[in-house]
C-alpha cells in the first residue's frame, strides 16, 4: 500500500531528489481552464505543492498571492530557499487534512494530484473526506473555487466531490496528457489520454463566473 499520506515518505523522497518535479501537467497545460475561473488578484492556496514549478509559472503570469502547503517540511525548506526572491509566494508545512487557516480565507484552492495521492494510500476514503472538508471550509463561501487536477475518471471522483455539505457545484474539463517523460502520474490509468480538471464552484459564486 502506497504511503503517500505520510510525511516520512515525502521527506525521504525530497531529500533523495530535490530537483523540481511536476505531476500530470505544467501550467501551460492548465492555464486556459484555470484562467477561466480565476483572476490574478485572487488569494490562492496550492495544496500538496511539493517541488512543482506550477506556482512559479503562475507567479510569472501575475498570480502573486499564493500560499503553498505540503506535508513535507523538507520540501518546504527547499522551496522557501528557491523562491525567497518572490514576495507573496509563501511556503508552509501543513497537512491538508487538518489545515490551520481561518474559514473562508482563500478565493481559490489548487490541487494537482494531492487528492489522488490520498486515494492511493491507507484510509483513502476517510482521508479524502477530511481533505475535501478542509478545502471547502477555507474557501470563500461566496466566491470560492476548488480546482482539482486528477487522473481519476468522473465515475471514480464525483462520488467524493459531490457532497451537499461542500456547497459547491462541479464542472469537469479534460486536457490532453503531455508527452511521455515531461510529467509523471500517481497510480493513474495510463490507458486514458487525458487528465481531468474538476472545478468545484461555491454555489453563491456561480453568477460571477462571467466576470472571469
Amino acid at each position: 500500500m502506497a504511503q503517500y499520506g505520510r510525511s516520512e515518505y515525502w521527506n525521504e523522497r525530497y531529500t533523495r531528489d530535490p530537483e523540481p518535479f511536476d505531476w500530470y501537467q505544467r501550467w501551460a497545460g492548465l492555464k486556459d481552464v484555470v484562467q477561466e475561473y480565476t483572476k490574478p488578484g485572487d488569494k490562492i492556496l496550492n495544496v500538496g505543492a511539493g517541488s512543482s514549478k506550477l506556482s512559479e509559472e503562475m507567479y510569472e503570469e501575475g498570480y502573486q498571492n499564493i500560499v503553498n502547503v505540503d506535508i513535507s517540511d523538507v520540501v518546504i525548506k527547499q522551496m522557501e530557499e528557491r523562491y525567497q526572491d518572490k514576495p507573496g509566494m509563501v511556503y508552509q508545512q501543513a497537512d491538508c487534512r487538518a489545515l490551520e487557516f481561518p474559514d473562508g480565507m482563500f478565493d481559490v484552492v489548487i490541487d494537482k494530484g494531492t487528492l489522488d495521492s490520498l486515494l492511493c494510500g491507507e484510509g483513502s476514503s476517510q482521508n479524502a473526506q477530511k481533505m475535501l472538508s478542509e478545502i471547502s471550509r477555507v474557501l470563500n463561501p461566496s466566491k470560492g473555487v476548488y480546482i482539482c487536477i486528477s487522473h481519476g475518471q468522473q465515475s471514480y471522483r464525483l462520488s467524493y466531490l459531490q457532497k451537499p455539505d461542500f456547497q459547491w457545484s462541479v464542472k469537469v474539463h479534460t486536457v490532453a496528457k503531455p508527452m511521455m517523460g515531461m510529467t509523471s502520474a500517481i497510480g493513474g490509468d495510463e490507458k486514458d489520454n487525458v487528465h481531468y480538471i474538476y472545478v468545484c464552484i461555491k454555489v453563491a459564486h456561480e453568477h460571477l463566473c462571467s466576470r472571469y
